[in-house]
């Protein structure tokens, strides 16, 4: 258990960087000034922009990690089946979404493939989209668990987290990303959607570190 209020902060602060660098990996993959195809945008990156996002998702998730534990202390009120099982399934999404976001590695080549021997696009990734896809499906059952105890040892005063922190959960603001979807085109629609994720992310272990940070100097 954590008591100096330096490293709570400082680990907080970890978990923000994460989703920085993350949300820049997912623009070097995806962005272009003017294309709004994630695909066609892909198919135009630089074999650097590629190796750079590729290595972001390792530096990221590393640093996700770190911003976990800052969590875990926020949960000492709880049970150590509810503690564990937060931290364990929290630990399990991010470590899988550093392993999906290196697998955009295999979508950008195919991609880059397709545009240079003028093959078709969509049949060209057609098998690294696949292996993507399944990849995520193994995320789900972790974020269902995930949020159900989360939400319900924050809802019941069982963790050191105000309340309001359930409004920053990445399940509540998660379903803004089909509406951004349908308004958004252009530039704003590659940057948003394509790293929402990690926006989200950024969110939640920023308002984490405000709740811990304010609470922690109560305490001092």
């Amino acid at each position: 258990m954590i008591k100096n209020t330096f490293w709570i902060r400082t680990l907080g602060i970890a978990g923000i960087l994460g989703g920085i660098i993350l949300f820049a990996g997912d623009l070097l993959f995806y962005y272009d000034a003017v294309g709004d195809s994630f695909k066609g945008n892909m198919a135009k990156s630089s074999d650097m922009r590629i190796i750079l996002s590729a290595i972001t998702a390792l530096f990221a998730t590393w640093f996700y990690l770190l911003g976990l534990i800052p969590v875990y202390q926020a949960f000492q009120p709880s049970s150590k089946s509810a503690r564990n099982t937060i931290i364990i399934s929290f630990a399990a999404i991010l470590t899988a979404y550093g392993v999906i976001h290196g697998a955009y590695v295999a979508i950008a080549t195919s991609s880059k493939l397709s545009a240079q021997y003028n093959l078709d696009l969509e049949q060209a990734t057609t098998l690294a989209s696949e292996v993507n896809r399944i990849l995520r499906l193994f995320v789900y059952p972790f974020f269902a668990v995930l949020s159900f105890v989360f939400i319900r040892e924050v809802w019941q005063r069982k963790s050191l987290y105000p309340r309001w922190i359930i409004f920053f959960f990445p399940l509540i603001p998660f379903p803004l990303l089909s509406i951004l979807r349908r308004v958004l085109t252009g530039c704003p629609k590659i940057v948003f959607t394509g790293g929402f994720f990690n926006l989200i992310l950024i969110l939640f272990f920023a308002t984490s570190t405000v709740a811990l940070w304010n609470l922690s100097l109560t305490k001092d």
